[in-house]
C-alpha cells in the first residue's frame, strides 16, 4: 500500500519514524493509501529549503515571476481532468464538482498572473521641497497555509498563488484526510519552471500545526477549517508575532422573498444546499421562507426536484453528489439529524441509513430535509457540513434580516426576490460577508476576496484578490531628496535652472 511522504525542495521525502493516518476511499470505505504524520523536524527542513529559495525568488523581477505562474496556469489546466479524479477519489465529491474545484483554483493563479501591476507600489514626486516619496510591497519570506479537506485543489492555490507571486516561498499543510492533490500540485509547480524548495508540502496533524505556529521563521499563516481550530491558529500565530487570516465555519442562509421565482430558486438551493454532499463551507444549508405560503410554494416547486436527486459513486456522471469523506463524518452528521428531531424538527426527505447498491461500506447520505427549525434549536446553531437542508420559517422581511444578523457565523447569504429595492436595503443591512443576490453561493471572483464576518473569519485580510496581495506583502516607504553637490564636477552634471 503506497504510502504518502512529503514534499520538500523539488523531491519526495519521508519521515523517519513518522505516525501512519489511513486515507479512506469513501465510495467502498476501504483504506486506499496511508499518510505520514510529521512533525517539527520536518518542518523545520521545509523551511531551510523555503529560506533558500525565497532569496533567490524575492530578487526575482515580477516579469519573470509572473511568466512561471501563467506557465504553471496553463500545466494545471492542462492536468485538470487527473486532479479531479484524484481528488474524487479520496474526498468522495463527483468529478464535476472536483473540476470546479480546481477551476476555481486557477482562476486565483490567473490573477496572480498579473503581480507586476498590482505590486508596483505607489509613488509621490515633491512630497516637499525637492523630495520624492515613494512606496514598495516587499514579500515577507516564508509562509504557511494550512489547508481543509474539502477543498483539497482550490485552497491551496487560493494561498500559495497569492504568496508565491508577491515573492514569498510557501509551506502547505493540507489535510491529512486527502493530501494527494495538494503534493501533486506541488509537483507541477517545480514542472512548471518554479524554483525548487519555493513551494513545500508537509503533512501531518495538531503536532504539525503546533510546529508552524511556533517556527520563527515561517512569518504568516493562512487557514481555512472550522471555526474552533480557525480561532485556536489565530490566537497561536499572533501570539508569536505572525500575520494571520482564519477562515472558519458557515450557517449560510438563503431568504425567498414572497416574489421570487420559486423554479428558478428550488433550483438553486438544491445545487447550493446538497452539492458536494454539503461539505462546503458556502454551501446553504439553511432556507428562510418569508410570509405566509411562501414556504409551501417553495416546497411544491422544491420536493420534485429533491425526490430526482441522484446519489451515486463519485465516479458516476449522472449522480448530484457523492459520499462524505469520512465514516467519523458520517456518523456526526447522522447524529445531528437525530438531534434535529429530537428538537421538534419536521422530517420531509430522510437520508439517514442510506447505502448503495454495491456499495453497502461507502460513506453515504441521502438528501435530508427538515422543516420547521427554529433559531433556538442546537442543530439550528451549528454547523452540520452534509447534505441537510433546514426550513426556518419567517414572517416578515426585519425577521428574515435577523436571522442571519445575529447567527453567530456570517460567511455568506444569500436572497431571492424580484424586488431590486428589497434586495438593496438586504444587502446593506445583513450582518455577513458575502452576499448573493438570486446568486445562491456568493463565492467572489478571484479579482475580489473570498470572507467572512464575525466566528466565520479570524484576522481582518480576506483570500485572494487584492487583500490576499496585501496579506503576503509589507509596505516600506522611502522618502529621498538629492541635494546639489558642492563639488565643481557637479555643476556640469546638473544645471542650475
Amino acid at each position: 500500500m503506497q504510502n504518502i511522504g512529503h514534499y520538500i525542495n523539488g523531491a519526495h521525502v519521508n519521515a523517519k519514524g513518522a505516525r501512519l493516518h489511513d486515507i479512506y476511499d469513501p465510495n467502498t470505505g476501504a483504506v486506499q493509501r496511508r499518510v505520514e504524520l510529521a512533525g517539527a523536524d520536518t518542518l523545520d527542513k521545509a523551511v531551510k529549503s523555503a529560506t533558500k529559495a525565497q532569496r533567490i525568488w524575492a530578487q526575482t523581477n515580477p516579469q519573470r515571476r509572473a511568466r512561471v505562474m501563467f506557465d504553471y496556469k496553463v500545466l494545471v489546466e492542462k492536468h485538470t481532468e487527473e486532479l479531479a479524479e484524484l481528488l474524487s477519489s479520496e474526498h468522495g465529491k463527483v468529478v464535476a464538482d472536483s473540476r470546479g474545484d480546481v477551476m476555481r483554483g486557477i482562476d486565483v493563479i490567473e490573477f496572480a498572473c498579473g503581480i507586476p501591476q498590482g505590486q508596483k507600489g505607489e509613488h509621490t514626486y515633491g512630497a516637499g521641497p525637492e523630495i520624492d516619496v515613494y512606496s514598495m510591497r516587499k514579500p515577507l519570506g516564508v509562509v504557511a497555509g494550512i489547508t481543509p479537506f474539502n477543498f483539497p485543489a482550490m485552497i491551496p492555490m487560493w494561498m500559495f498563488g497569492m504568496a508565491i507571486a508577491t515573492g514569498n516561498a510557501c509551506i502547505i499543510k493540507p489535510s491529512e484526510k486527502d493530501p494527494s492533490v495538494p503534493m501533486r500540485l506541488a509537483e507541477l509547480f517545480v514542472e512548471a519552471g518554479g524554483p525548487e524548495g519555493l513551494l513545500n508540502v508537509v503533512n501531518g496533524d495538531k503536532e504539525m500545526v503546533d510546529a508552524i505556529l511556533a517556527h520563527p521563521v515561517i512569518k504568516a499563516v493562512s487557514f481555512v477549517g472550522s471555526s474552533d481550530i480557525a480561532q485556536y491558529v489565530y490566537g497561536g500565530a499572533t501570539a508569536t508575532g505572525k500575520r494571520a487570516q482564519c477562515m472558519g465555519g458557515a450557517k449560510n442562509h438563503g431568504i425567498i422573498m414572497p416574489d421570487a421565482n420559486m423554479e428558478q430558486a428550488a433550483k438553486d438551493i438544491l445545487g447550493a444546499a446538497y452539492g458536494s454532499a454539503g461539505e462546503r463551507c458556502m454551501a446553504l444549508p439553511v432556507v428562510v421562507p418569508v410570509g405566509e405560503g411562501t414556504a409551501e410554494k417553495f416546497l411544491e416547486a422544491f420536493m420534485p426536484k429533491l425526490k430526482a436527486m441522484r446519489v451515486g459513486v463519485s465516479s458516476d456522471a449522472e449522480a448530484d453528489y457523492g459520499p462524505v469523506v469520512t465514516a467519523a463524518h458520517k456518523k456526526r452528521v447522522e447524529s445531528m439529524i437525530d438531534q434535529a428531531v429530537a428538537e421538534g424538527a419536521t422530517v420531509l426527505a430522510d437520508g439517514r441509513g442510506f447505502t448503495l447498491q454495491g456499495y453497502e461500506d461507502g460513506f453515504f447520505i441521502g438528501p435530508t430535509l427538515l422543516d420547521n427549525v427554529t433559531p433556538d434549536m442546537e442543530t439550528y446553531k451549528e454547523e452540520i457540513f452534509g447534505p441537510v437542508l433546514q426550513i426556518v420559517r419567517a414572517k416578515t422581511f426585519e425577521e428574515a434580516v435577523a436571522l442571519p444578523s445575529e447567527h453567530q457565523y456570517g460567511n455568506g447569504v444569500a436572497i431571492f426576490t424580484q424586488n431590486g429595492r428589497a434586495a438593496r436595503e438586504f444587502a446593506d443591512r445583513v450582518e455577513v460577508g458575502m452576499v448573493g443576490i438570486n446568486v445562491p453561493i456568493p463565492v467572489p471572483v478571484a479579482y475580489h476576496s473570498f470572507g467572512g464576518w464575525k466566528r466565520s473569519a479570524f484576522g481582518d485580510a480576506n483570500q485572494y484578490g487584492n487583500e490576499g496581495l496585501r496579506f503576503y506583502t509589507k509596505v516600506k516607504t522611502v522618502t529621498q531628496r538629492w541635494p546639489e553637490g558642492e563639488t565643481e564636477d557637479s555643476a556640469f552634471i546638473i544645471p542650475r535652472f
